[in-house]
């Protein structure tokens, strides 16, 4: 392997020859500075990789596999006018554009890394130089026109070519890089970082800046490099609606899709890289929101790590690339194993610029993530980099790690429609989709049948099997009308059906659900992708099982409408048996069966099904065609069969109120399976189109999902929730969510009494102790779960509480507007500029406390709005005390508004519409202690964009005060 004293001056190291030197000038003066430091940190971290001999394995054979690789490109080279290679034309399809410094790239490796059998060939130096050159000339020139895709001019293109310069810095001229900087700048300048919008947010945004950074490392300038790293900063913050993390650990590309384990990958793995690079140097990153990417590890990567593998319902478009005919000469298939891999390693990266306690806590996760992929190790997957394989394989071979044991969780990530549940032998995934997400994404020719995959789609893997149950040529096979756990009509979809990223009604909120972090209730408010189709549906996560319900089934289009049970891909030539009630049913191909009043079935080697009461369940075993062609226009042609064994409820054509309950038992033998339907735990309370609700005596857990206020056992509830309740010894907790949004805080009744003691989250107040009444603020949550739990912390007393309306409300303007009143208008306003006048803006609300029978012991001043500013999305509302309470509604202006007192607490809001708690409890108590009444003052205390707020004459919404008394 070549040292960085031989990749700085290979030029001279190789006897006679001139590597192209004589025909491109001399090269650049060479000293050995930091950013010489900095571009070979580069080519270690992301490039080489270091700590593994090239002649061990895996890395001998992808070392041969890049120069075999590179010799094909360089074969094939033919320069003319209008190509570098003959299919890859320069001129319409900007792809191609990225496509030609791939190949310049496997061939700059093979010519930098020891063991290609290409080391330090001079035709093939030759030939990267004159590739460069011509790409400069004829592709990605300073003056040249974009078309096609921005993507290739901004990221795909620059990327690379600094990657090549990377390795081959001691060939180049100054004068070629000089040129290669000047294309790169026309693309890419400064301000394409200026702005957090459009496409520079999220993972492009970190790629633009890693082409800023490299940029500024190559020409040695600390301007770009410092451009660069304040462009991440943007990145870091969690955010409230559009891309980014969010609070609950999901993370949105695109405004509307859920991309952890794409885009969220490319992000973790380009922060990785620069963080990684930039440690200890003059342009460390040291932005004190850096550590929420390295709490995104656990809060956001982790839960969808399995066995190695990235759950497909966190990657988006990327599940449909398979086996890519576009850049990638190894044919290699991409699949769940490959993108957890990535990240994976992309984790063990990250660990250089992490604390020593996250380091070792990643890598302690990293090694049983990898030490349990048996489907597709990590050093048997080709498609990995030198880096990930050999960060992967030292912890793998260190006997000092000790491998983190799967988890025991629950997780609901509200923000993005997705829930986990992980148990020690089996983990499940649901992926569900609401207004505020899309059905699916379908662009650039990918994902043309993802239709369903959000409709309630339920993954699972065991600790042993089925984790190749999505790797193994799955999407181009499976029926896509028939995913597990998905309700959908059959009405016939077009490839793409709905556009780039179709989503539901803004109407349809209800998605979601309640966890306590060991069990949860997921609900999901459905609709049909291109057809009428309406349900409710829900699971209920417990200890060894999950329930299953649906009902209010709906359709009108004359077409059948379908839940899928399961739909188990059995490999290409696997035959498992199907029991039904005891009955060994035939492996034969294209047999099916209807059984009618079933009790249960079981799948030998994957898990068991159990129907309530008894259902009609059709069965199918069949062999599917397929190709990734058929799914994504840049994948393989070649025909692929996968045996399937599906099990599904068939509602009939134009059901009405149609319902289905099932409990999934994953890994369950028949006998177990049998077992259970004989003496089962767990009994379906309600399940309607209102209502689905389940108690389970084996856990204790009460469960319901409220689509309307009801009552469901013992729950009784005020407004459209999710609530687990789960008894235990003495003790009784209960987790609460609002999955619409909607609420600021409901009420909600449990039928049990006799407890005095309790812990509680912020936000949720004892009004009643027989029966148990609690009102929770659910409000700002964005449909985060808030918990209690009776038997055990302090001593508790039922409070009593009062809603109250602001006496008067208004807000006010500086500038040419300092006189002018806005008492009137249905809005308040916030907004502090910075800098300037004539935009500041500030609220003021006025409460009358003397209707209080005692002294407050929680306030929470309740306001609904959004951002509305083409600067930003996110802003954080800040609430304050006011001494004078003199100003009138008609009369308040920026000119005679009360000065602001101490900041009580604040709130944040991005585009979306929703709530924002306040508490100013130690404002309203001294307030009641006085004059009985309180001004609350609402501004933005440092520079950010306008909030538009619901003003007590709004009809809509408007604000209020909660207030806990007694």
């Amino acid at each position: 392997m070549l040292t960085r004293r031989q990749l700085l001056h290979v030029a001279t190291a190789t006897a006679g020859i001139t590597l192209g030197l004589a025909a491109t000038g001399a090269p650049p003066a060479f000293a050995a500075d930091e950013y010489d430091t900095l571009r070979l940190r580069w080519i270690d971290k992301t490039l080489l990789g270091t700590g593994y001999d090239s002649s061990d394995e895996p890395f001998a054979t992808l070392l041969a596999l890049t120069g075999s690789t590179a010799a094909g490109f360089l074969a094939d080279m033919n320069p003319t006018s209008t190509s570098l290679w003959d299919d890859l034309p320069i001129g319409s399809v900007s792809g191609n554009v990225t496509s030609s410094y791939v190949r310049l790239k496997w061939m700059a490796q093979a010519w930098a890394f020891d063991g290609t059998g290409l080391t330090g060939d001079a035709d093939l130096l030759s030939d990267v130089l004159t590739g460069l050159d011509w790409m400069y000339a004829n592709a990605y020139t300073p003056t040249t026109t974009t078309y096609d895709n921005w993507w290739d001019w901004q990221i795909g293109a620059p990327r690379l070519s600094l990657d090549i310069a990377c390795l081959l810095y001691a060939e180049l001229s100054s004068g070629q890089l000089a040129d290669y900087f000047e294309a790169i700048d026309a693309f890419v300048p400064d301000s394409a970082v200026s702005s957090y919008s459009g496409v520079s947010t999220g993972a492009n945004r970190v790629d633009l800046c890693r082409v800023l950074i490299l940029r500024g490392v190559l020409a040695k300038s600390s301007a770009k490099i410092t451009t660069g790293v304040n462009g991440l900063s943007p990145v870091f913050p969690l955010v409230r609606s559009g891309d980014g993390f969010y609070a609950d650990g999901s993370f949105i590309q695109h405004t509307t899709v859920p991309y952890t384990g794409s885009y969220g990958s490319v992000l973790i793995s380009g922060l990785a890289g620069l963080l990684s690079l930039l440690t200890g140097s003059s342009w460390e990153v040291t932005d004190d929101n850096r550590q929420l990417l390295f709490d995104a590890v656990t809060d956001a990567f982790a839960p969808f790590l399995f066995n190695g593998l990235m759950m497909d319902g966190v990657s988006g478009r990327a599940i449909s690339r398979g086996v890519k005919v576009v850049d990638n000469p190894l044919g290699i298939q991409q699949d769940d194993h490959v993108r957890g891999h990535l990240i994976i390693g992309s984790i063990l990266m990250l660990a250089d610029a992490a604390s020593a306690t996250e380091a070792a806590t990643w890598n302690a996760m990293a090694r049983g993530w990898l030490e349990r992929d048996y489907w597709a190790p990590l050093l048997q997957d080709s498609y990995q980099t030198l880096p990930v394989l050999a960060l992967g394989k030292s912890v793998l071979e260190d006997t000092s790690i000790t491998p983190t044991a799967e988890p025991v969780a629950a997780r609901v990530f509200g923000s993005m429609d997705r829930a986990t549940h992980r148990r020690g032998s089996w983990a499940l995934a649901v992926s569900m989709c609401s207004g505020r997400t899309a059905f699916y994404e379908c662009i650039n020719g990918e994902n043309l049948h993802g239709w369903h995959t959000s409709s309630g789609m339920t993954y699972w893997w065991g600790d042993t099997y089925g984790n190749g149950q999505y790797s193994d040529a799955y999407w181009p096979t499976v029926d896509p009308y028939r995913l597990p756990g998905t309700t959908v009509s059959r009405i016939a979809l077009s490839d793409g059906q709905g556009g780039s990223r179709p989503a539901p009604s803004s109407s349809v909120v209800w998605v979601g659900g309640a966890t306590d972090g060991t069990y949860s209730a997921l609900g999901q408010d459905t609709r049909g992708l291109g057809s009428t189709l309406v349900a409710k549906k829900s699971w209920f996560c417990l200890d060894d099982q999950v329930v299953c319900l649906g009902a209010g089934i709906t359709a009108t289009d004359g077409y059948t409408v379908e839940t899928t049970a399961d739909n188990r891909n059995l490999g290409a030539t696997a035959s498992n048996a199907l029991v039904v009630d005891g009955v060994t049913q035939s492996t034969t191909l294209g047999w099916s069966g209807t059984f009618t009043g079933a009790s249960w079935a079981s799948i030998s080697g994957v898990g068991g099904y159990v129907f309530p009461g008894g259902a009609t369940v059709k069965a199918l075993r069949e062999a599917r065609t397929g190709a990734w062609s058929d799914i994504n226009t840049e994948s393989s042609t070649t025909s692929l069969t996968r045996r399937y064994l599906t099990l599904w409820f068939d509602h009939g054509t134009d059901p009405t109120a149609a319902a289905y309950s099932y409990i999934l038992l994953p890994g369950a033998t028949s006998t177990v399976t049998a077992a259970r339907a004989a003496s089962p735990t767990v009994s379906v309370l309600a399940n309607t189109g209102s209502i689905q609700a389940v108690t389970d005596t084996a856990t204790g857990v009460t469960a319901a999902n409220f689509f309307a206020a009801g009552t469901a056992g013992p729950i009784t509830v005020s407004a459209p929730c999710s609530v687990l309740i789960r008894e235990s010894d003495d003790t009784l907790s209960v987790s609460v969510a609002d999955p619409t949004r909607a609420a600021a805080t409901i009420t909600v009744t449990i039928n049990r009494s006799g407890y005095t003691k309790a812990t509680a989250d912020d936000g949720v107040s004892v009004v009643g102790l027989s029966p148990i009444t609690l009102i929770v603020e659910v409000g700002g949550a964005q449909g985060a779960s808030r918990t209690i739990t009776f038997g055990t912390g302090t001593t508790v007393t039922a409070g009593v509480y009062t809603k109250l309306t602001p006496t008067a409300d208004a807000y006010v303007r500086d500038g040419s507007y300092a006189t002018t009143n806005y008492g009137s208008t249905t809005d308040l306003d916030v907004k502090n500029t910075g800098t300037g006048t004539g935009y500041n803006r500030r609220s003021f609300l006025k409460f009358d406390l003397s209707g209080l029978a005692a002294t407050p012991r929680r306030a929470v001043l309740w306001v609904r709005g959004a951002t509305s500013d083409s600067a930003g999305t996110q802003a954080t509302v800040t609430g304050y005390a006011v001494s004078s309470d003199s100003w009138t509604e008609t009369g308040l202006t920026w000119n005679t508004q009360p000065a602001l007192g101490s900041a009580l607490s604040s709130g944040s809001i991005g585009s979306a519409k929703d709530w924002i708690p306040i508490d100013v409890t130690s404002h309203i108590q001294t307030q009641y202690a006085g004059d009985r009444t309180a001004t609350v003052a609402l501004a933005e205390a440092s520079a950010g964009v306008v909030v538009l707020l619901a003003s007590r004459t709004n009809s809509t919404n408007p604000p209020f005060l909660q207030v806990i008394t007694g």
